[in-house]
C-alpha cells in the first residue's frame, strides 16, 4: 500500500478507483491494450487497498482498457478534426484520458462531484487548459460554462449507468438541445448487469458495484434518438485490438446474437446543427 493521498469516497465516486485500477493492472503489461502510465503512476500515489478491495482479474483490466480506448479513438478523432475544440467529460473521476490524448491545442473541462473534484485536483492538479468544475452533471449550468465558440465534444465514461432513466434522458436532450453540431460520447451496461446490481447480485472479490438503474441493450442504441429531436444520428463504436483468447472471442461477441445484442457498449451521438 503507498503512503500517498488516502482518498474517502462515497458509494459511486468510488467507481473511480475500481475503473483506474483495472487501467494500471492493464498499463503494466508490457503487452498493453491502452497505454496508460498515469493511471500507473496515481495507483502506487494513492494510499489505499486496491488489490484487496477490487483483486486483479487480467479480464476485467483488459475490457476497462478496451472501453476507455473506445472513448480515446473519438477524442482523438475529434481533436484532429477540431485540434482547438473543448472536450467536457462528466462524471471523470480519476481517467487519465487528457494525459493519453491530448493534442497540446484543446481546452478541457471536468465537470464532477465537490467530492470527486476534490481529489482529483489534489492527485492531478488542472493544467492551463484544462478546468475542473465542482457540479452535478445533470443540473445542466456546467453548459454556461463552455465555449460555444469552439466545436464541444462530450464524454460520459463510466457515469449515465448510476442515474435513474428519466435523468439519463434529460442529460442527453440538455447536451443535444445546447450544443448544436456537437457530439456526445456515452457506454452503457446491458439489461441482465443492470438486474443483478440492483438485486444485489453483482459481486467481483470483496467489491459490490453501485446499483445501475439505467441500462440499455447494444441493439437499443436507436431509441436514444428519442431524447430529443437535436439528436441527428447514433453510432457504435466498438473495441479494437483485444489480446490474446479475448481477442478471439470479442469479435464473436459483438456479431452474433444474442451477445451480440446484449452487451456493454459504447455509443457516440451527433446532434443537429444551427437550423
Amino acid at each position: 500500500m503507498s503512503s500517498g493521498e488516502r482518498p474517502e469516497l462515497g458509494e459511486v465516486p468510488e467507481t473511480a478507483l475500481w475503473t483506474l485500477w483495472h487501467r494500471a493492472v492493464e498499463a503494466r503489461r508490457p503487452d498493453t491494450v491502452l497505454d496508460d502510465p498515469k493511471a500507473v503512476e496515481l495507483v502506487e500515489r494513492i494510499d489505499f487497498p486496491f488489490a484487496e478491495r477490487f483483486g486483479a482479474s487480467a479480464l476485467s483490466a483488459q475490457l476497462q482498457a478496451l472501453r476507455a480506448a473506445c472513448f480515446d479513438r473519438e477524442v482523438a478523432d475529434f481533436l484532429a478534426r477540431e485540434p482547438r475544440g473543448t472536450v467536457v467529460c462528466l462524471g471523470e473521476g480519476l481517467e487519465t484520458q487528457y494525459w493519453r490524448v491530448d493534442n497540446g491545442r484543446a481546452r478541457w473541462l471536468t465537470v464532477d462531484l465537490p467530492e470527486s473534484v476534490a481529489l482529483r485536483e489534489r492527485l492531478l492538479p488542472p493544467g492551463p487548459r484544462q478546468r475542473y468544475l465542482a457540479a452535478d452533471a445533470t443540473e445542466l449550468g456546467w453548459t454556461e460554462e463552455v465555449d460555444r465558440d469552439q466545436a464541444v465534444l462530450i464524454t460520459t465514461q463510466g457515469l449515465l449507468m448510476y442515474l435513474p432513466p428519466p435523468r439519463v434522458k434529460a442529460l442527453i436532450a440538455g447536451c443535444a438541445e445546447r450544443f448544436p453540431g456537437g457530439s456526445l460520447v456515452l457506454d452503457a451496461v446491458p439489461r441482465w448487469f443492470s438486474r443483478l446490481t440492483l438485486t444485489g447480485r453483482m459481486r467481483s472479490h470483496d467489491y459490490e458495484p453501485p446499483p445501475m438503474p439505467w441500462a440499455m441493450d447494444a441493439r437499443e442504441r436507436g431509441g436514444l434518438r428519442t431524447a430529443s429531436p437535436a439528436v441527428a444520428a447514433v453510432r457504435d463504436v466498438r473495441p479494437v485490438g483485444a489480446r490474446g483468447l479475448l481477442g478471439v472471442l470479442l469479435p464473436l461477441a459483438l456479431t452474433v446474437p444474442p451477445l451480440a445484442t446484449h452487451r456493454p457498449s459504447v455509443t457516440v451521438l451527433d446532434f443537429a446543427g444551427q437550423p
